[in-house]
């Protein structure tokens, strides 16, 4: 029996096979609303017969987001275009969804990818971002402002207010975004935190926010939905945040009550020097899932069956996460499950695509 295919339990949650759809910023939503588009993009790969199924990076305050087309969920109009695109998902799916909570900080404020995605300053229609310190990601840019225990205390807030709003329409998990040099990794790093205050110096220091705010999320949220993190496990940059510290973050999570540590890196400076190859950062989710025992999705690179199928048989990793290659190819599980001798759902409306030999390839999800 294939291991990718089997149940896992994240929590509370239980999913019915380890492959997940990773959050991927669409810049299509209109003043932090859900469009058509994230209708589309979402109904889709609800239908790809994997286990769990993330949202974007959905900003808890306007400066929060990334570009002035991110998603957010910060008021009630925002609450409502997700809970829209969401109500169509579970009509015709029944893939767990979970919210990823995030705040950009200094990355911020910045054009679309497709329009060079540098920093748009206020004066051109953008605004300033806020940061544990006030170094810009890219030198040269305009510093974004130092953050005050005021401003923690309301971007903590937010965090809280965003969760209520995700609980409310009924998700099944959040994940707490503080990796690739957003928000919450800015304070995780020494790189990008030189304060001198509690939420700076030491490690203990740097980890508070962090810590903090998942522990304000998970007293707000419902017992049943469960609460993980993703995490850069390192900034490729000497001196920065690195696995050894995230192996301690992961301990301190796992004792307030995470279910998971999804496991990337990168992002926070552009020094980073990243040596790329398949399955590049599976070794990170391994090594916290060695000395914390804390479930791990692994991400990078994991583009085929049997290499995804090899990082969860082999105890590496307890799921495998998927973007670009979702992106690609939509209906991944289910060519992975061709391979594998396994089963996905599907709703009744596609059985009769099963090609002649995969007849029991497919079953129905009683959701069309």
């Amino acid at each position: 029996m294939s291991t990718l295919f089997s149940p896992l339990a994240l929590g509370p949650l239980t999913l019915q096979n380890r492959i997940i759809v990773a959050p991927m910023c669409q810049y299509s939503a209109k003043d932090g609303q859900a469009q058509d588009w994230h209708l589309m993009h979402l109904g889709g790969l609800a239908l790809s017969g994997a286990g769990l199924l993330i949202t974007e990076a959905t900003a808890v305050e306007p400066e929060g987001r990334i570009s002035a087309a991110d998603l957010g969920l910060y008021d009630d109009a925002t609450e409502a275009a997700l809970g829209r695109v969401l109500h169509a998902v579970r009509k015709h799916s029944s893939i767990p969804v979970a919210v990823q909570l995030a705040h950009a900080g200094r990355k911020a404020s910045c054009a679309l990818p497709w329009q060079g995605g540098q920093f748009t300053p206020p004066d051109v229609g953008g605004w300033l971002p806020v940061a544990p310190s006030p170094l810009p990601y890219t030198p040269g840019d305009l510093a974004p402002k130092e953050l005050d225990l005021a401003g923690i205390a309301r971007i903590r807030d937010a965090f809280v207010a965003s969760a209520k709003r995700a609980a409310r329409l009924g998700v099944d998990a959040v994940e707490l975004h503080a990796a690739h040099g957003y928000l919450l990794h800015e304070f995780l790093s020494p790189l990008s935190n030189r304060r001198t205050d509690e939420y700076g110096g030491s490690l203990e220091n740097r980890m508070r926010l962090v810590l903090e705010v998942f522990a304000a999320l998970r007293e707000v949220l419902p017992a049943p939905l469960a609460l993980g993190v993703r995490i850069s496990a390192s900034d490729w940059v000497d001196g920065g945040w690195d696995v050894e510290q995230s192996i301690a973050l992961s301990h301190r999570l796992k004792a307030l009550g995470a279910a998971y540590i999804h496991v990337s890196s990168g992002g926070l400076s552009p020094d980073q020097q990243i040596v790329v190859g398949p399955g590049y950062q599976v070794p990170f989710a391994s090594a916290i899932r060695r000395e914390t025992g804390l479930a791990t999705i692994a991400v990078g690179l994991i583009t085929e069956a049997g290499q995804a199928e090899g990082i969860v048989a082999g105890g590496q990793a307890d799921a495998v996460a998927l973007a670009r290659g979702m992106l690609f190819d939509p209906r991944w599980p289910w060519h992975a499950a061709a391979l594998l001798d396994a089963q996905v759902d599907c709703p009744p409306q596609y059985l009769r695509c099963q090609p002649h030999g995969f007849k029991t390839l497919l079953r129905n999800n009683g959701r069309g």
